[in-house]
């Protein structure tokens, strides 16, 4: 087949109106602002459209295609893309081309689903809310008969969130061996065990998966719940950021609300370690609220309730551009409603190698000194900076 054949191939799927998702990856310049562009099928005003949502290096853009032109649009998105993952009414395909363009197709049957086409559509979760899952019905979040109970709700809503980020850093992931995932400060293990579930369960990756955390109490709890599910591949250790040294090298790293500096040991490691993907909540941003020394900001620093929050935006925006200068992709995302918790921050990074501009890095000076700030992460990959 070739790619001419393929893209008809897929343009009649989607003439039929037979789209459930899709998602077009792997740019073919690495250094494209523009990562992947999501596909679904909406209705508007009783007209079938494809919305295309372009996500960018720090924001999201929508289009909606009519069916007349989806075809050349499907053009534009293989000059610039290798990759089609695609769900239809009962079947799945994936597309790979290489840098000549040859097709590697591949297709799976599955059982036909109705496609919901209003704009203001419910919520489609990864996880089923309807289905029962053995961790979350282990953990507390679901009834044995798989309904999600009234009170964890939220708490389900983070999980599927969190799953969100996991499924779109798999084309960071390596395909050829066990993936190496460390998650720093796992807690009760909530998230650690999806993410689990996810790539193992559900996508049948190789992995393995170690949760620290310093409760010997709780991380004994994680274990045997672990051990229940005949999760083989998750172990749960007690220990400390600073005093893990079992690894040369990882390929994710989760770290969520790792107090104050512990968020960025956890993220100079990542970067020592050569980790393609890292995902870190923070919390408690003491460093910089004490360090604040700058008298153009001092209307605003006199409150301290304006100077906590601004100390904590500030240090996530300095976190993420020091990532952005030792060679990642980062974005700030919105990691569940403020209504739940402030602290809803999720900084996403993908290594990429791109290198700084001599402005970047004259900017991230300005915007320091600005601050009077010394940051402990800037300390940490010194090396990296220079």
């Amino acid at each position: 087949m070739d790619i001419n054949e393929m893209k008809q191939g897929l343009l009649e799927h989607l003439l039929k109106e037979e789209l459930v998702s899709a998602t077009i990856s792997q740019p073919r310049t690495k250094s494209s602002d523009l990562k992947r562009i999501k596909l679904k099928p909406i209705k508007l005003k009783g007209i079938y459209y494809i919305q295309l949502e372009y996500q960018y290096e720090r924001i999201l853009k929508h289009e909606n295609i009519p069916l007349s032109l989806i075809g050349q649009s499907l053009n534009e998105l293989f000059d610039q893309f290798r990759q089609f993952q695609g769900e239809f009414i009962g079947e799945n395909i994936h597309i790979q081309l290489s840098k000549k363009n040859k097709v590697l197709r591949k297709t799976e049957k599955t059982e036909k689903k109705k496609v919901e086409l209003s704009h203001n559509r419910k919520k489609n979760y990864l996880l089923d809310p309807d289905k029962p899952y053995p961790f979350l019905v282990r953990l507390g979040i679901q009834s044995p008969e798989g309904k999600v109970k009234k009170q964890k709700y939220d708490k389900f809503k983070q999980i599927n969130r969190f799953i969100e980020f996991i499924h779109d850093s798999l084309d960071y992931l390596p395909k050829d061996r066990t993936i190496r995932i460390l998650d720093f400060g796992s807690g009760k293990s909530y998230l650690t065990f999806a993410l689990y579930h996810y790539l193992k369960i559900e996508r049948g990756l190789d992995i393995h998966v170690t949760g620290l955390d310093l409760k010997k109490e709780v991380i004994e709890e994680c274990a045997e719940i672990a051990k229940d599910l005949q999760y083989d591949q998750l172990e749960f250790l007690v220990g400390d950021i600073n005093d893990y040294n079992d690894e040369t090298s990882v390929d994710m790293v989760v770290t969520l609300h790792a107090c104050d500096v512990a968020t960025d040991m956890a993220l100079a490691r990542a970067v020592k370690w050569d980790a393609q993907v890292i995902l870190s909540v923070p919390c408690c941003q003491h460093e910089l609220h004490r360090q604040l020394q700058s008298a153009p900001l001092d209307v605003m620093l006199q409150h301290g309730i304006i100077k906590e929050r601004f100390a904590a935006l500030a240090t996530d925006s300095i976190r993420a551009e020091i990532l952005s200068l030792v060679g990642y992709d980062v974005q700030l995302l919105e990691f569940i409603d403020m209504e739940h918790t402030p602290k809803n921050i999720l900084i996403r990074a993908y290594y990429t190698g791109k290198q700084p501009t001599i402005v970047q890095k004259a900017r991230y000076n300005a915007f320091t000194e600005f601050l009077s700030a010394k940051p402990f992460l800037e300390n940490e990959l010194k090396e990296y900076l220079e």
